[in-house]
């Protein structure tokens, strides 16, 4: 915000900005919009539609306090509206994002060739899912750095100052903070990243926190560069033989895709989306969320990367922090308030349903399709974080079994009965019936007590 700041005020563009501490005190945005409003001859407020709905209802209230005009401008930094998504919507029984994505690669004409999918297919996920094998990641290259500027540095030190008692390390700050910065960014990404980063993309390892993929999403997010120049370097890089299509198609899939629709679910299902807890889970988060003291080695790894470095991928999200959560039982909504707290690209808009509905499927399916369950050894075939772990993934009973494989089994046996209906759950819950009952007792007292331990 403040390099933004300097340079509007560079092109001498009339702009009042307000840094943290300055005066007058106020405890919020709404606060300081009214004051301002108060002190100021305005007839109207023009807003680009913000990415949080709190934020939006409190702008709003601010300009009816002060009985002025809000006119709300539609970002289109992003491919589709939320007016265009409840287009989308009308009618279906049932939301997908894969029937979404093919219409905005139609509609927007990417990746395609003669109204057909490039290469054939639409979707290259089956051929994005391998891990690295015993012996890690190939090649890597260096990430892009920016060493903090004057401005960033000032910032870093009131941070440190003000909120010394905050979890998280600015020492390693280093993500893009300015336009041109985001741009050499994605050029970086584009060269060297995108080329490997189909086949690995859900593949993790130790002491790696960024393999090859973008890191572009705080960029996209903070708007320092838009979604639709991230999609066409892409595409072109296709286009020009420099990147497979299994890579091109995976990681536009992430923005036209994914990115898009997560924002549509949002708003249309705002504000009452935030509290749904369809699995009625209420389990607090347990403290090493904050920390890492756990002797879980996958979750110590990506919980020590993410307060390091504001960053974990997506899988290191989905399938390490978000499955160990659903299946302990953590309260949807405290999990979701840890994300927003701990990414430096969180904003609600995108954190809140992919948080609740995919990762944690409190909203009963709006999301996805099922709940994304598995045992210890989906980490143990995705990653090397179960080498010299002291639990076994392989095991669901006794001190040595893996909390992951206990606890899975275990939310099965506690969801039967709500699953049962659902088609793609089907295969696993014959799995649950396999197992005696006397296991299915132990199993339940170990769940117990490791749940016991975090309240």
């Amino acid at each position: 915000m403040r390099h933004f700041a300097a340079q509007l005020q560079e092109r001498r563009t009339a702009l009042h900005y307000r840094k943290l501490g300055e005066g007058p005190q106020v405890e919020s945005l709404e606060e300081a919009l009214g004051t301002f409003l108060e002190r100021n001859d305005f007839g109207k407020v023009k807003l680009t539609r913000p990415g949080d709905y709190r934020v939006l209802e409190s702008l709003k209230s601010a300009c009816r306090a002060c009985n002025v005009e809000l006119e709300i401008v539609e970002d289109d930094s992003f491919y589709s509206s939320p007016k265009d998504f409840q287009q989308h919507a009308a009618g279906r029984k049932q939301l997908r994002m894969e029937y979404f994505y093919r219409e905005m690669r139609k509609k927007h004409d990417v990746l395609m060739n003669d109204g057909e999918p490039a290469a054939g297919k639409w979707n290259f996920d089956a051929s994005n899912r391998k891990s690295f094998g015993k012996d890690g990641p190939e090649r890597l290259f260096p990430r892009k750095r920016f060493s903090p500027d004057e401005i960033t540095k000032e910032v870093i030190q009131e941070v440190d100052t003000r909120f010394d008692g905050h979890p998280g390390n600015l020492k390693h700050f280093d993500w893009p903070v300015t336009r041109s910065e985001a741009l050499e960014a994605l050029d970086r990404f584009i060269e060297s990243e995108l080329p490997q980063f189909g086949t690995y993309q859900d593949a993790m390892w130790t002491g790696e926190p960024y393999l090859s993929h973008s890191l572009l999403a705080s960029s996209i997010n903070l708007k320092l560069i838009d979604a639709k120049e991230v999609v066409d370097a892409a595409e072109k890089a296709y286009r020009d033989g420099k990147v497979p299509i299994e890579s091109a198609e995976g990681f536009i899939r992430q923005i036209i895709g994914w990115r898009e629709y997560v924002r549509g679910i949002y708003w249309m299902h705002m504000p009452d989306y935030v509290d749904r807890n369809a699995l009625e889970a209420k389990e607090p988060l347990p403290q090493f969320y904050w920390d890492g003291r756990t002797e879980m080695n996958c979750i110590r790894e990506v919980v020590t990367q993410t307060m390091e470095h504001g960053y974990a991928h997506h899988i290191q999200r989905l399938m390490v922090t978000g499955l160990y959560a659903l299946l302990h039982g953590v309260d949807p909504k405290e999990l979701h308030e840890w994300y927003l707290a701990v990414y430096v690209d969180a904003v609600e808009w995108v954190e809140l349903p992919n948080t609740l509905g995919m990762s944690q499927y409190a909203d009963g399916g709006v999301m996805a399709s099922k709940p994304y369950v598995a045992t210890g050894k989906y980490i143990k075939r995705m990653s090397n974080y179960c080498d010299g772990c002291r639990f076994n993934p392989d095991n669901r009973t006794g001190e040595e079994a893996c909390p992951f494989t206990v606890l899975y089994w275990d939310f099965l046996n506690r969801h039967q009965g709500s699953l049962k209906g659902n088609p793609r759950m089907g295969m696993q819950l014959r799995n649950l019936e396999r197992v005696s009952g006397e296991e299915l007792d132990a199993i339940s007292k170990r769940a117990d007590s490791i749940r016991a331990k975090h309240r």
